[in-house]
């Protein structure tokens, strides 16, 4: 299934307005959304594989799942920097946002560049997405050092007095990241989250408190061994 026009009706079949309203409640954009799962999204997405030019188009359509779409079928050799900054100040939803940087962008060469770079823009999105970035290369990237990571935490503890909603929970999940990939990094982690305990800062008292909590864990600590 290649054919751009049986993708958007393909879509459509699956639409479902009950699905929107939920999704609404989570704080799912529902603008140009149709209702179509997740799972739905990856069954087409295998069926068409790897396809930029048609990530493109799907892109172009404004519609929320073919935009989620395009970030699993894009292929990641031929992305540019210059189509992820396009992409990502299109970002207008939590989900949107976290399925392309954990499909498709924290995979490009760019990944660690622009996870420092999207950590400190203003626009609630492009900030979000810098963390998400940096939370999927925590869980995806099998070849970077601890020190690529240690590198981000100046950036989670700037950002951890932002008071949106959808940037602190993402400086959070950075951060809970990050200390769950090895001993050394969640001894790291904890200090780092023990430092934001001790801003003055509703936000920051939350991230810290919440990534305490599991990265003291006992299940963590039997996953990393420590």
């Amino acid at each position: 299934m290649k054919d751009y026009k049986d993708i958007i009706n393909k879509l459509n079949e699956h639409s479902n307005p009950k699905n929107v309203a939920g999704m609404a409640r989570f704080g799912i954009s529902s603008k140009n959304t149709l209702g179509v799962s997740i799972p739905i999204l990856r069954d087409i997405a295998k069926k068409i594989g790897k396809d930029h030019e048609l990530a493109i188009q799907l892109w172009k359509t404004g519609i929320h799942e073919a935009r989620i779409l395009a970030g699993m079928i894009d292929n990641v050799l031929e992305v540019t920097e210059k189509q992820m900054e396009s992409w990502v100040k299109d970002f207008d939803s939590w989900d949107t946002c976290d399925q392309v940087c954990m499909n498709l962008f924290d995979k490009t060469p760019f990944a660690h560049k622009k996870a420092v770079e999207w950590t400190k823009r203003k626009e609630e999105f492009v900030k979000r997405a810098g963390f998400a970035m940096i939370a999927a290369l925590a869980s995806h990237d099998k070849k970077a050092k601890d020190n690529d990571f240690i590198r981000f935490f100046p950036c989670i503890v700037k950002a951890s007095t932002d008071e949106r909603n959808f940037v602190r929970k993402a400086v959070n999940w950075a951060l809970r990241g990050i200390g769950k990939k090895n001993r050394p990094l969640n001894k790291a982690a904890i200090k780092v989250a023990e430092k934001i305990l001790g801003i003055d800062s509703k936000p920051s008292k939350w991230i810290a408190a919440d990534a305490l909590r599991e990265l003291k864990s006992p299940a963590v600590r039997k996953r990393i061994g420590g």
